[in-house]
């Protein structure tokens, strides 16, 4: 008799030990995330610079992923997930410790090209993790089990944000404001300011050469741990054949389209959220606070929404909840102050699910010979975190010395972005939810 496959079984196999430690790369990637979210705001202080050129970091920073995510479906494909993970996790590591030399050259360039080079490692590593996770079971549950798996992505996101808050954010001596919550550092000398920025930029590297640490253990762990490889099985097609089915796919290629807006829109909600506050006269360390309640609500509701959807068509809850984040979006555009505020803060409440959600939709129909290169499009996807900040950075910096754009804080107008990219995702998900209904 043939054995079933279950919620975390394969072949009547419990593949519970590889879900839990394939799940811990998505807690290392979340770190990575977020703690270079507030560097944004760090940079532009310390290094003086415009918030488009500072923006440049989430550029960088997500630009790996675009570069990299084909090449390593294409490695996955020819090798093994097990070694698409050992070198993501090695890339990672090398490209944290680079911090060093970059903090030592106080070179913005050099920060930035350090943040590419980490990026491919999580391409490697998200690219891998993603369908591994929705393999380890049967097909209906993936979705639900990917939701799972990403709910600890958070915890590593909380992470990275509590490093920022506590151990780098206050301890950066240019953010040190006058009694009038004026920063102090544009007003110094050269030499003073010379100072600053070697205390500031060894601030910022270490927390990163630490990650780097840790990923070398995890590099050890895996290395040595037996992993199935649940894309083995499956006949391997070529790559022209896979790039025709999935462009033929309809589902697929306007999730890959969504996933675009949906990372683009969560990158814009969570960096510039310290600028949202500054305008409000809440220095960086406070601001980042706000920033750790935000994704404490992502992660309880997504921990809500994978409950919901045993009851909710997966579907047609990322429709309900992009409405949510498209009305907070608003409120952060229209309503100034402390309100403003706490309208941002609740846009990541409804954010929770997407991300699994549309990447889970788009490849539920999408062969197992075709998953992998259709994770890494999916992956490639988060190329939209590089090209939405520096525009938004791009719309605060065009308000002038008074931030000011159709009598609105410049801040708050540039949040019109998210608004955009928010519909977008809520038309996804009808749109999906009247197919399956049809």
């Amino acid at each position: 008799m043939e054995k079933k496959d279950g919620f975390m079984k394969k072949n009547g196999k419990s593949l519970v030990v590889p879900f839990i430690l394939i799940t811990s790369l998505f807690s290392l990637w979340g770190f990575a995330n977020d703690i270079t979210n507030p560097m944004v705001a760090a940079f532009q202080t310390v290094m003086e610079l415009s918030a488009t050129k500072a923006s440049m970091v989430q550029f960088a920073f997500y630009g790996g992923y675009a570069t990299m995510a084909i090449p390593a479906a294409l490695f996955i494909r020819r090798y093994s997930y097990k070694s698409g993970i050992l070198l993501g996790l090695a890339l990672y590591a090398f490209g944290a410790f680079l911090f060093i030399p970059a903090a030592s050259f106080e070179n913005f360039t050099f920060f930035c090209c350090s943040l590419y080079i980490l990026t491919f490692g999580l391409a490697f590593l998200e690219t891998t993790a993603n369908p591994f996770i929705l393999s380890l079971g049967s097909k209906e549950t993936s979705t639900q089990r990917l939701n799972l798996a990403q709910a600890f992505n958070p915890m590593g996101s909380l992470s990275g944000m509590a490093v920022a808050s506590f151990v780098i954010l206050p301890n950066l001596w240019s953010d040190k404001r006058d009694a009038a919550g004026q920063l102090i550092f544009s007003t110094l000398s050269e030499a003073e300011k010379a100072n600053i920025r070697v205390h500031d930029l060894a601030t910022i590297r270490d927390p990163y050469v630490a990650i780097g640490c840790v990923v070398l253990v995890m590099f050890v762990i895996i290395a040595l741990k037996k992993m199935p490889n649940t894309a083995g099985s499956a006949e391997k097609s070529s790559t022209r054949h896979t790039l025709h089915n999935l462009w033929n796919n309809h589902v697929y290629r306007e999730g890959v389209l969504t996933q675009v807006f949906y990372v683009a829109a969560q990158i814009m909600v969570w960096t510039f959220i310290i600028q949202y506050a500054d305008h409000l006269g809440i220095n960086k360390a406070t601001a980042q606070t706000y920033n750790i309640i935000a994704m404490v609500m992502f992660l309880c509701s997504r921990f809500i929404a994978t409950f919901l959807m045993r009851y909710v068509n997966g579907r047609l809850l990322l429709a309900v909840f992009g409405v949510g984040a498209a009305l907070c979006s608003a409120g952060t555009v229209f309503i100034e102050g402390m309100t403003g505020l706490y309208c941002l803060m609740g846009i990541s409440f409804f954010m929770s699910l997407m991300f699994p959600t549309i990447y889970g939709i788009a490849l539920e129909n999408v062969s197992p010979i075709d998953s992998t290169l259709g994770a890494a499009f999916l992956v490639m996807a988060i190329v939209g975190g590089a090209l939405m900040p520096p525009l938004q950075g791009s719309i605060i910096d065009a308000g002038g010395p008074e931030h000011i754009i159709f009598g609105l804080p410049s801040v708050n107008v540039s949040y019109c972005l998210p608004l955009i990219c928010f519909i977008v995702i809520t038309i996804y998900g009808l749109r999906c939810y009247h197919r399956i209904k049809k």
